[in-house]
């Protein structure tokens, strides 16, 4: 019988490279479709062995199966569920916080609803005395640090190391460049609607979009990838953030900085970033000037009750002859749910 292949030790890589897969050698042994049809009939036969996991291994296996289940419709439902897990200390917490924000950011079409949860979930589970006798780590509190550890672990360079270079092809890290990207702009979308429920301060918000677009090191300029992820973040809180006093400030400074990059030109007279993000940037303009209100083809998960509420108001823009395209819509950009409308802005 044919043995398998010893394989090497692999070397240790470097964040941008873990998400790369490696190629796999043609000459490596798998089981065939049938040896693989026949493990599997017997395991249900015989039933899988009992495998002893970590209290920390039942604890995400628990959450990510709750998290698994979550739609617009039942949030309430997975809340209660969650709320039933024993969180006895800080890790169990983070353990909880930090798998809704994986689940948030690989899925972006459900970051409203996983922004639901965040807030559903804070009144939920109890405090933790500090280790060094300071404030008490809140549900809230783990929020801010898991955002801000994100944030600084997502807002680096996009290209890769020479020793990077010297490992993978271009393709490969074409394909990691556009994961990390749609990380990026699924984070700045996600703590957007954390900062619409509460949970993050305008403070926060703004000290996040003041350093995506270098507001304090004007002679540096930021790269792309930090541009775009500033538009995508005013997309998600302009309007909210335009009505808090300390919110319009930074909206006006930030926008300001975008219009000057915008028509930034290098030394041989080229413009210092490419028309798409020049696009991007005029889109936000233009929606602010327009009080934050766009059209937008949907792209966020919905209940039942409000597709009723679209297809109607659907129905009567197309009876008074202002029938939008297919699957588009009119939205403000950056306004709060409708279950925290009536609160202050001031958050």
């Amino acid at each position: 019988p044919m043995s398998r292949q010893a394989t090497p030790k692999p070397e240790p890589r470097s964040a941008l490279s873990r998400q790369v897969t490696p190629r796999v050698p043609t000459n490596t042994w798998r089981r065939s479709i049938s040896e693989q049809s026949a493990v599997s009939a017997a395991s249900s036969f015989f039933g899988s062995p009992k495998v002893a996991r970590s209290p920390l291994d039942e604890l995400k296996r628990t959450v990510q199966g709750l998290l698994n289940k979550v739609c617009p419709e039942n949030v309430a439902v997975v809340v209660q569920k969650i709320a039933e897990v024993k969180i006895q200390e800080v890790w169990q917490l983070e353990t909880v916080i930090e798998l809704i924000f994986k689940k948030a950011l690989a899925e972006p079409h459900y970051c409203q609803t996983y922004a639901d949860l965040v807030f559903a979930l804070k009144s939920v589970f109890p405090e933790f005395p500090s280790p060094d006798s300071g404030k008490p780590i809140t549900f809230k509190s783990s929020v801010l640090n898991i955002c801000q550890n994100e944030f600084e672990e997502l807002i680096v360079s996009l290209e890769p190391t020479a020793a990077e270079k010297a490992h993978y092809s271009e393709e490969e890290f074409d394909l990691c460049r556009k994961r990390r990207k749609d990380r990026m702009l699924a984070n700045m979308k996600f703590i957007g609607h954390l900062y619409l429920r509460q949970l993050l301060s305008a403070k926060v918000i703004g000290s996040v979009s003041r350093e995506l677009v270098h507001l304090d090191q004007a002679s540096e300029m930021p790269e792309e990838h930090a541009l775009e992820c500033a538009c995508e973040l005013l997309n998600a809180i302009g309007f909210t953030l335009e009505h808090v006093p300390a919110g319009q400030v930074v909206i006006e400074q930030v926008c300001g900085r975008l219009l000057e990059l915008k028509g930034k030109k290098l030394a041989d007279g080229r413009s210092a970033y490419c028309k798409r993000v020049q696009f991007v940037i005029q889109d936000v303009l233009d929606t602010r000037a327009a009080g934050w209100s766009k059209v937008q083809f949907r792209s966020s998960a919905k209940t039942k009750e409000e597709i009723r509420q679209e297809q109607s108001r659907d129905l009567t823009a197309k009876g008074s002859g202002a029938e939008l395209l297919p699957g588009a819509e009119v939205v403000v950009a950056g306004q709060r749910p409708n279950y925290l409308s009536t609160r202050a802005l001031g958050a």
